[in-house]
């Protein structure tokens, strides 16, 4: 299959011959590239069946007798069916409406209609079935629905695209080459009439047009290579167990389109407005520098970002907000915009370079290091995606003249507070930029009105609509009616968010448990002498101030030895970094660990089997901690990751992880939440563990009891609550605040107090 040629316009017959011998060679790659598509993808169907068949037939099996009940409004008397030992819903399709009018007390009516019912109740829930793949349970049937989708998913990102080109040129050049068809000859031209001449010459100008786009875009070499990989033998088993574990995202974009299992249409839409909904929807998305398929939920993202031009993607972490950022960027320079600048946590400014390169073929330059000024000339040259920290936006020099294509900020909810110099570099960027993209999972920790201060850097004119109370803000609507409800729909012109629960429906279960233990004498001494002084720090972590009789260390190692047992890795997070480094030496690392106060060679563990990684710290270079990570995924089998959750809990992947530990409760909510998502996000195929190792009686017990009201702040207004449970004056609690009040709760309980160091 080679390019198509070009030659002058045709203009004679025999010239129309050959044109229409170039079209038809074009039409004819394009039409075997569809057929091996959908050859491939009715396979992958045929197998989808059998898996949601077997899946059905298991939840019919737990389906109780009496919801037929529910089907018939009660009309059907089941009684008899359970006395001949009927139990379920599957019990009565696995037999025949004349077995059953055999029963005694059954009868014809009552037999037809309740294998009519639960045939009713088959079908709904097949339709529903949620498609979860299990790595530790291989049956033949998902075996051979991962064979089926080997084959699409190794075609890559360019079978979509050529898919869609060969349907444009199939859908353009059948009718054109019908209407060309007088053009074939003198005779047939006289005949056609004036018309049909026009006709047939427009036709002829239309095909040369087609063929001249096709060679432009070398299309028909893009069939060729597609086809090749699409008729490629099938895999093992075993290969495509392991690639999917190493591309389970990839797997489940692809199951979820052919399954036709995408989300709910309104939760996948951030349950915007109708208007601005339609107004996204009608955003085109050019895929040509996209190297990377999108969930409809993440089309409807980036179509977001690039319709309402200033916005807050507040998606739920593990939903691949990068991906729907680069693929706004990939739109914007198909549409020639050149210059576009990424403005991150330095510890995710690596991985940024590494997506945009992996999933675009924009070019990246990281603006950090020794070849930050070359780097800046570069892109300011050539243009691209730069990337930069947050907090070195302010030193960025770009001339005036360099107009940026769309400002990206990650974890944007670091520049909540509009006095900080980061805040105040992020806000000059705004002003000189149109196309601006803030991106949090966070939009807000503590106050409502931290929410408010990032909707104002982008749409300042929303803010009349907003009330800034005392502690918070509320949504004031023509009526005055304040909420969560009048708030999210004043907020939706900038504000989209979508949660895991509602998009992705495969994510295996995620299992909190916590895990509470006593504190040993030593341990005790300490928090007693903790609280005595009104140290708050000291009292969060005096359970392990003497590691040797901590029980909480000890109830950790035995989580990590049960871990090993089943040959799973494991992520331990802690605030403290004398807490980390107790966990590491308990674990059997040794090294520059060995004092609290230093850094130490992460990756060194210095135990004799390998297994412990990190720590993952503040003071880890970006490149370093990347590093760290991809050793900790690449590990076979068990291997643990130490981490500062401050450092490990946002922006890095941790699909390779199934059990997450937390040595305390922090006093963000939402830094225990980000924690677990870079484990339990979009790519994980295990069941995620989630352990919070807490001390009775003690601050562990204090916090938790206090921040209940606090987490449902995020729920009321960032979510999509449509009402609001507690005012946010209520549950607006600041550390300071926290820390004072259980300390004098502590203070009074064991009798003892000192001045306080809260």
């Amino acid at each position: 299959m080679g390019d198509v040629e070009r030659e002058d316009p045709a203009s004679t017959p025999r010239q129309v011959r050959t044109l229409f011998q170039r079209a038809g060679r074009l039409q004819s790659h394009a039409r075997t590239l569809l057929a091996d598509d959908t050859r491939a993808r009715t396979e992958a169907r045929r197998a989808l069946s059998s898996v949601r068949t077997r899946l059905a037939r298991e939840e019919l099996g737990a389906i109780p007798l009496t919801r037929l009940k529910d089907v018939t409004v009660g009309r059907l008397r089941i009684r008899a069916l359970e006395q001949a030992g009927y139990q379920t819903i599957l019990d009565i399709l696995d037999t025949t409406p004349y077995a059953l009018q055999l029963l005694p007390g059954v009868g014809v009516w009552n037999a037809r209609q309740a294998h009519a019912a639960a045939g009713q109740i088959a079908k709904a829930v097949e339709e529903t079935v949620a498609l979860r793949i299990d790595v530790d349970e291989q049956d033949d049937e998902t075996t051979a629905l991962l064979i089926a989708l080997n084959r699409l998913v190794n075609a890559g990102p360019d079978l979509p695209r050529a898919s869609g080109a060969a349907r444009r040129i199939e859908e353009r050049l059948t009718p054109l080459l019908l209407a060309a068809q007088p053009a074939r000859g003198w005779l047939r031209m006289l005949l056609a009439g004036q018309r049909g001449r026009r006709r047939a010459r427009e036709a002829v100008a239309r095909i040369e047009e087609v063929i001249a786009e096709a060679n432009a875009s070398e299309t028909a070499l893009l069939f060729s290579q597609t086809s090749v990989d699409l008729l490629r033998p099938p895999v093992s088993a075993i290969e495509a167990w392991v690639d999917f574990e190493l591309r389970a995202s990839e797997y489940y974009n692809l199951l979820a389109e052919i399954a036709a299992t995408e989300p709910d249409r309104v939760a996948s839409e951030g349950f915007l407005p109708d208007d601005i909904s339609a107004r996204v929807k009608a955003q085109d998305l050019d895929d040509t520098h996209r190297r990377v398929s999108l969930r409809g939920y993440q089309s409807f993202g980036a179509r977001f970002a690039l319709a309402q031009r200033r916005v807050i993607l507040g998606d739920e972490m593990g939903l691949g907000k990068t991906i729907e950022a680069i693929a706004a960027l990939a739109h914007l320079w198909a549409c020639g915009e050149r210059h576009f600048l990424v403005a991150c946590p330095a510890s995710v400014q690596l991985n940024w370079v590494r997506e945009v390169e992996t999933r675009s073929t924009l070019p990246a330059y990281s603006l950090r290091g020794g070849d930050r000024a070359a780097a800046l000339a570069e892109w300011i040259r050539t243009g691209g995606v730069a990337v930069t920290t947050i907090d070195t936006l302010h030193r960025l020099e770009v001339p005036g003249d360099v107009t940026l294509g769309m400002l990206v900020i990650d974890e944007a909810h670091y520049v909540k507070n509009p006095a900080a110099r980061r805040s105040q570099a992020v806000a000059r960027w705004c002003g000189r930029t149109d196309r601006v993209l803030f991106m949090t999972g966070t939009p807000m920790e503590n106050r409502v009105e931290e929410f408010r201060n990032l909707i104002g850097y982008l749409r300042p004119d929303l803010i009349p609509g907003l009330r800034n109370g005392d502690a918070a803000v509320g949504a004031v609507g023509a009526a005055g009616a304040a909420g969560a409800q009048s708030f999210r729909r004043a907020v939706a012109p900038v504000y989209l968010r979508r949660n895991q629960e509602d998009v992705l429906t495969e994510l295996p279960d995620l299992v909190h448990v916590d895990e509470w233990e006593e504190f040993s004498p030593a341990d005790l001494a300490a928090y007693r002498e903790a609280v005595a002084d009104g140290n708050f720090m000291a009292m969060r972590r005096a359970a392990y101030a003497v590691p040797e009789t901590s029980a909480k260390l000890q109830r950790l190692l035995e989580l990590v030895d049960e871990a090993a047992g089943n040959d799973l890795k494991v992520v331990v997070f802690s605030y403290f970094r004398d807490v980390v480094t107790a966990v590491h030496r308990a674990l059997g690392g040794t090294g520059a660990l060995g004092s609290p106060g230093s850094p130490g060679e992460p990756g060194d563990s210095g135990d004799p089997g390998g297994r412990v990684h990190g720590p993952i710290s503040g003071d880890l270079g970006t490149a370093r901690r990347q590093q760290v990570i991809d050793e900790f995924t690449a590990a076979p089998g068990h291997a643990v990751l130490l981490s500062q959750i401050q450092a490990g809990g946002i922006g890095v992947n941790l699909q390779a992880a199934s059990v997450v530990i937390i040595c305390e409760p922090q006093v963000k909510p939402t830094m225990e939440s980000q924690a677990v998502a870079r484990a339990h996000r979009m790519g994980q195929v295990r069941k995620v563990q989630v352990h919070r190792i807490l001390t009775a009686d003690s601050v562990d017990q204090r916090m938790l009891d206090i921040l209940r009201g606090k987490a449902g702040l995020f729920d009321t207004y960032a979510r999509r609550s449509d009402l609001a449970e507690s005012t946010p004056d209520a549950v607006d609690i600041s550390e300071q605040t926290l820390a004072r009040q259980i300390v004098e709760e502590e203070q009074r309980r064991l009798a003892t107090s000192r001045p306080s160091r809260a």
